[in-house]
């Protein structure tokens, strides 16, 4: 699993022929890959919202009371593990278009390898902060594309020019179903569980706090 991983990273067509031999053997064999590295984006988050929290002005600090965080983080879990089956599923019916003929165990495992990046990406939750999160989650998504294009000929075992068309469409269809699964998760943890927000504020002790700096001189 672990050399997988690291091949994955570094040369990722090795990696998918390793791979699919792999899941030939056992078809069940992503099983502790996905299980295990999905919970890594939902750990960094309730460490993020719960403990370290996020800025929205100046000198305040916003974060998840600990129900809410954990609630927050369950659902990112389940919804990594659901919008894998879905788009496994999905690689599995578009399959028939290109001759090819995975398992549907197979097409999980192949969608969750190539899920890695935004595995990793999950480690920039620690930290909430909007411009990071966006220039992670391009960087997850590039990085992914990349192994689609280079992974589905060598995993399906097709033709370039089908796997090009192939992974093209999946392409677009995982966007839509990362949109779609996000927001409804988003929808449901908010308007069903409705979070719980606390919020600090830094006072700056060289000033003194604002009703100080109000009062008259020599009131004291």
């Amino acid at each position: 699993m672990y050399a997988n991983l690291y091949t994955l990273l570094t040369r990722p067509d090795r990696a998918w022929t390793a791979i699919r031999q792999d899941e030939e053997r056992n078809s069940a064999n992503y099983l502790p890959y996905l299980l295990l590295f999905s919970l890594l984006p939902a750990l960094c988050l309730f460490i993020g919202t719960h403990w370290v929290g996020w800025s929205l002005v100046d000198r305040e600090r916003v974060r998840l009371d600990l129900v809410s965080a954990l609630q927050l983080s369950a659902l990112l879990y389940l919804t990594i593990l659901i919008g894998v089956v879905i788009m496994g599923y999905v690689l599995r019916y578009m399959s028939r278009t290109f001759e090819a003929r995975p398992t549907f165990n197979q097409c999980i495992g192949f969608i969750a390898y190539t899920c890695t990046p935004f595995f990793i990406a999950g480690l920039a939750a620690l930290y909430p902060t909007r411009w990071l999160a966006i220039l992670v989650l391009l960087g997850a998504c590039a990085h992914a594309s990349f192994l689609l294009y280079v992974g589905l000929p060598r995993f399906m075992r097709i033709d370039n020019q089908q796997s090009f068309l192939y992974a093209s469409s999946m392409a677009g269809v995982a966007l839509l179903v990362l949109v779609t699964i996000l927001v409804s998760m988003i929808l449901f943890w908010s308007y069903t569980l409705q979070p719980d927000y606390q919020r600090t504020v830094d006072q700056d002790q060289s000033r003194g706090t604002q009703q100080e700096r109000m009062q008259p001189p020599g009131d004291e």
